[in-house]
């Protein structure tokens, strides 16, 4: 069950209709999981500095369950993720960044329980 945050100072008017659903899609393809257990929210607007520069940028936080815990496996998918988002944004690979998180089965609850159990 993948989670993925798009953090940008973009103003939502400059960002792609149906963000969401792209970047969900591209996870899904990117991590190997179903889209329908992605979980995508865009965040735009957002006063933002990276590398000291308020210049527009992003930051990607992805995190999911046994996809990303290995050096070799995020180098791969910073690869892609950064051809979706400079595509998508319009912005350079030097202002944006991503986060991997890997998570544990218990760390995410779901219909009342965790996914330990499901």
């Amino acid at each position: 069950m993948p989670f993925v945050e798009l953090d940008t100072s973009l103003p939502a008017e400059r960002l792609p209709p149906g963000l969401a659903q792209t970047l969900c899609a591209a996870a899904a393809e990117i991590l190997g999981k179903p889209a329908e257990r992605v979980n995508v929210t865009v965040r735009s607007g957002l006063p933002m500095v990276l590398s000291g520069s308020a210049e527009p940028c992003a930051q990607l936080a992805v995190s999911s369950i046994g996809v990303v815990g290995t050096a070799e496996q995020n180098k791969a998918h910073s690869a892609r993720f950064f051809d979706v988002l400079t595509a998508q944004l319009g912005l350079g690979p030097d202002r944006i960044v991503i986060r991997f998180y890997p998570l544990e089965p218990w760390q995410i609850g779901k219909n009342r329980t965790v996914m330990t159990f499901l």
